[in-house]
Parts: C-alpha cells; structure tokens; sequence
C-alpha cells in the first residue's frame, strides 16, 4: 500500500485557492492509478514514488504544472496522446486544464512500468569544450621557457584554459605583461594556475 504524507496535505493547504482543487484531483488520480505510490516532499513539493521517483506536482502564483521524472520516455510510451497530456500538464490554471483522468492514468502506468523495468533517466552528454586558443604574446613567451612550454603542452585544457583567460582578462597592458611573467615563472616550476589552492 502507498502512503500519503502531512507534508503533502500542509502543501495543498497552503496553495492558492485555484491550485487546491487541481492538487487534490492530480493526487487522487496518481494514488487511483498507482495505490502503492508514496508522497514526500522534494524540493519543497510534493513528490510521488513508486521504485524511484515517479511523478510531481507543483503550485505557483498563477498556475499548477505536473510532471514525470521520465518525462520524455512517458510521452513517447503513451504516443500522440500521451506527449499532448504531458505538455497541457505544465501551466494548469483550473482543473478543466488537466488532461482526461483515462489520459493522465495511461500516462502514470506507462511511468509505473518504465520504473518496473529499471529504465533511468538520460542526461544529454556534455559536449566538451574546445580546446582554449593561445594568444600570441603567451606563445612567443613560452617558445622563451622550455620548462613552461613542456609543463603547458601536459596541461589539460581547463588548465590551459584557466592561465589564458587569466592573462587576456587583464584590463590593461601593464597588467597583462606583469601575469604573463608570473605565468612563465609558475609554468617553468610546473604550476597550474591556482595551485596555491591545490592540496598537496
């Protein structure tokens, strides 16, 4: 059996009076169709788990917006239908707004069954940055040093990266020369950047 929670109940409680009516139908509808869920509160609203976190509902100023930690593999499970209820489901201003509860169960079964099947979900891989360009003054300095040539070329690029843009966010010239020499000095020590930060 699932669980409701006072947390839940002080939220609804607490909501605008156009949100109470909309929180109530989303949790009734949720338990209906999932009588093991659990209600917690995340993020300071209520969540619903079911072998993980399965769905949330939240309540703003002006609207409610409902959504599935799976988001996108739900719509795409439920089909057309599916994908149109997920999207009526982020700016709920009544309960007319709310999807059909036929709709709105086919869609927390098909996240039931996501959970069931141990499906996670997919974070878009960080594309990595490119490598940082060498100023000119920065390149003829360390062709000058080949210790901080060598110690530079080891770097990984956020190393890199954080030597260049230290030297080209320099507000004048004076100052750009003054890093540029220190730069060169900790280099040819074998230095990153911020390594009196570094743990040793």
């Amino acid at each position: 059996m699932g669980k409701k929670a006072d947390a839940v109940d002080a939220y609804i409680a607490k909501s605008g009076d156009f949100a109470k009516p909309i929180l109530k139908r989303l949790r009734e509808i949720v338990h209906a169709a999932c009588p093991s869920a659990e209600e917690e509160m995340k993020w300071s609203h209520p969540h619903f788990s079911y072998k993980g976190m399965l769905c949330s509902m939240h309540a703003f100023k002006a609207h409610c917006s409902f959504g599935f930690w799976l988001s996108n593999n739900v719509g795409t499970a439920v089909g057309p239908e599916g994908t149109s209820a997920l999207k009526q489901c982020h700016r709920l201003t009544s309960v007319d707004d709310l999807p059909s509860k036929n709709t709105l169960t086919d869609c927390i079964k098909a996240a039931m069954k996501l959970n069931d099947d141990g499906v996670k979900v997919s974070r878009p891989k960080k594309k990595p940055k490119p490598a940082p360009a060498v100023p000119d003054d920065l390149k003829k300095a360390l062709k000058t040093n080949a210790k901080a040539q060598a110690t530079f070329e080891g770097f990984s690029p956020s190393a890199k990266r954080e030597y260049i843009d230290w030297i080209t966010d320099a507000k004048t010239d004076e100052t750009r020369q003054r890093r540029l020499a220190t730069a060169i000095e900790w280099m040819s020590e074998g230095k990153q950047r911020n390594w009196k930060y570094q743990k040793c």
